[in-house]
């Protein structure tokens, strides 16, 4: 290869690396409660609309409460059943294609839902190095306990979640009784916070995937 072409290769190579770059972020959104009378699609909706001011994210929001995953998962080595093919088939390609995730989850008994575990439990490739926030509620904690427990469990996944979370206290001091936050200001700089932290993060890794495809 001539200095001429080289140059030319190298500043193509440059250019999609730009392009890919600049490409927006791709972010499942998951809704984590599944309970009756669940707030979290009422607060989902209240993030979107805090987010809508950050561009460059293209969110995709997966409902728990509509895949009906079973708990039973299959043996080492065995193959799902057709209810978990079916559930599979709609939600897997969806969190394979995303390159960061936003948890919206509320704390149960100082923990999160079964529905999250049961989520992750069935898939592993699909978290591995992405970027991971959470916005979450309940409580005088707001579910920060749901957080820091998911914290642990993310990183046996090899994701990588980001320092700054979303924490709605309620329904006394924070959240109101449709999910919307009581103090919007507070609560959406907040959002500004993590989503800046999920963008830097979820570009950097998407960028780490394609220049060198991650391997445990």
């Amino acid at each position: 290869m001539s200095v001429n072409e080289a140059a030319v290769t190298e500043a193509t190579v440059s250019e999609a690396d730009v392009n890919a770059a600049a490409a927006p972020l791709r972010v499942a959104v998951i809704i984590g409660s599944v309970r009756e009378g669940r707030q979290g699609p009422a607060v989902t909706d209240w993030f979107l609309g805090a987010a809508a001011g950050h561009t460059g994210l293209d969110f995709d929001v997966i409902d728990l409460a509509e895949v009906p995953l079973p708990l039973a998962l299959p043996d080492w080595g065995g193959a799902p059943g057709p209810e978990a093919d079916a559930a599979l088939a709609e939600v897997s390609p969806r969190l394979a294609a995303a390159d960061a995730f936003v948890v919206v989850t509320p704390e149960y008994n100082h923990s999160f839902p079964a529905a999250v575990k049961n989520l992750v439990d069935w898939h592993r490739p699909e978290w591995q190095a992405k970027a991971v926030g959470f916005v979450s509620y309940g409580g005088a904690s707001g579910g920060l306990r749901a957080v820091e427990q998911l914290r642990l469990v993310f990183a046996e996944m090899h994701a990588v979640t980001v320092r700054d979370s979303v924490s709605l206290h309620g329904p006394w001091n924070g959240l109101g009784p449709d999910g919307v936050p009581r103090d919007t200001a507070v609560s959406e700089s907040a959002a500004k916070n993590m989503l800046g932290q999920l963008d830097w993060w979820g570009r950097a890794l998407r960028t780490a995937r394609a220049t060198r495809p991650y391997e445990v």
